[in-house]
């Protein structure tokens, strides 16, 4: 029997958990069964008394391209993935060194620290392909710039790594991602596991406060929106590289 192919690596190095999204044939894009796996290796690293902190990176020059159109995760799967980053008792670290686009700055948002290399960009698409960013609004709105998210929303254009960590979507930049993280993981290393615990539940009171309140409704939203004519003239253009009905 042929072995399932894993869509998330593992390693381990001096407390840190890296989990690698390696899908690369769809540029990492949030597939049903990419969501579990990576569900179920943030559940496993969770309990390991050996694991400081995680690290989510990524193969290719992508970090996540989004919801897999053609294997979408269920809203409430996404909902739980996002939770499960925001609730993890260990500070959860993004590393992205490509691009970032729709979904994908949700499992960016979610995470406690981001860096990013000066060559990343961002955007968010929802609105060019018919749908909105509405479950990853849970982890994005307590954490990000208002203003700055109206308009990336609303227009759907692309920004910069610098943009990014002005806004609050990012905590650091730099040309070398890894000498901008290795102090931040030196500085995890040193910390008491307890009080990092702690320390992070004082941070994600009102992202959890979030989660709660707006869950239900942005998962309902989430559905009718993907299952809209709108939304299937949408991703059926961009699967065919074409521009929309309505695209003056």
């Amino acid at each position: 029997m042929t072995p399932t192919a894993t869509l998330i690596g593992r390693a381990h190095a001096r407390g840190v958990e890296t989990l690698t999204l390696d899908s690369p044939h769809n540029r990492n894009a949030l597939s049903a069964a990419l969501v579990a796996e990576l569900s179920s290796a943030l559940a496993e690293a969770a309990k390991d008394t050996d694991v400081r902190a995680i690290v989510l990176t990524h193969t290719g020059n992508t970090f996540s391209a989004g919801a897999d159109l053609k294997d979408p995760p269920h809203p409430d799967a996404l909902v739980g993935l996002l939770r499960q980053i925001v609730e993890l008792p260990k500070p959860v670290l993004a590393r992205v060194t490509g691009h970032v686009r729709a979904g994908g700055l949700g499992l960016l948002a979610a995470c406690d620290i981001g860096v990013a290399s000066t060559d990343a960009t961002f955007a968010f698409t929802e609105v060019r392909i018919g749908v909105a960013p509405a479950v990853i609004s849970l982890p994005l709105l307590p954490r990000t710039d208002p203003r700055a998210l109206a308009r990336y929303y609303l227009t759907g254009e692309r920004f910069d790594a610098p943009e990014a960590a002005r806004i609050g979507l990012l905590t650091a930049t730099g040309e070398d991602v890894d000498a901008v993280l290795e102090p931040l993981l030196e500085g995890l290393r040193a910390a008491a596991p307890e009080a990092l615990a702690e320390t992070k539940q004082l941070l994600t009171v009102r992202v959890l406060e979030a989660f709660d309140r707006d869950a239900a409704h942005l998962t309902a939203l989430s559905a009718r929106l993907f299952s809209s004519a709108q939304a299937h003239e949408g991703m059926t253009a961009f699967l065919e590289r074409r521009d929309p009905a309505w695209a003056l």
